[in-house]
């Protein structure tokens, strides 16, 4: 039987240091680490502003053409990592657009493949306007 056991803390931890591997070649634009963290297939899918990347190579493609820099997030906000037995994960991170009024968000679908080790295989980044009335945003 499978087991599901959540955020078991070494698992937390390694998916945690992939995601901020990620993060840093965001704004390096070090493609080699960026095509590392997504699985190769053709299954993949990667929604962003601008993008549909439907498969690996469109999302290579989108990874070549973009310029290094820091991009949209100026401030995180917060950081979710999900993790149900040692195979599966998710991340969702909450960050201040940069330059702008808007609340980004972006999310990852992980697995650790017995041959591969722990790749993204479904990714979504978005904007949204944020009212901060009352101190609490809502949406």
């Amino acid at each position: 039987m499978a087991d599901f056991a959540a955020n078991i803390p070494e698992v937390v931890e390694e998916v945690r240091q992939l995601f901020e591997r990620y993060e840093r070649a965001l704004i390096d634009k070090d493609v080699e680490v960026l095509d590392d963290t997504f699985w190769n297939s053709p299954h993949t899918i990667r929604y962003a502003l601008g993008e549909h990347g439907y498969g690996f190579d469109e999302i290579h493609a989108h990874r070549v053409a973009r310029a290094p820099g820091p991009g949209l997030k100026e401030k995180r906000i917060r950081l979710e990592i999900l993790t149900l037995g040692r195979d599966f994960a998710t991340t969702n991170l909450e960050f201040e657009v940069r330059g702008q009024a808007l609340t980004g968000r972006q999310s990852q679908t992980w697995i650790r493949f017995p041959d591969l080790g722990w790749k993204v295989v479904g990714a979504h980044v978005s904007t949204t306007q944020v009212s901060t009335a009352g101190g609490k945003a809502s949406w």
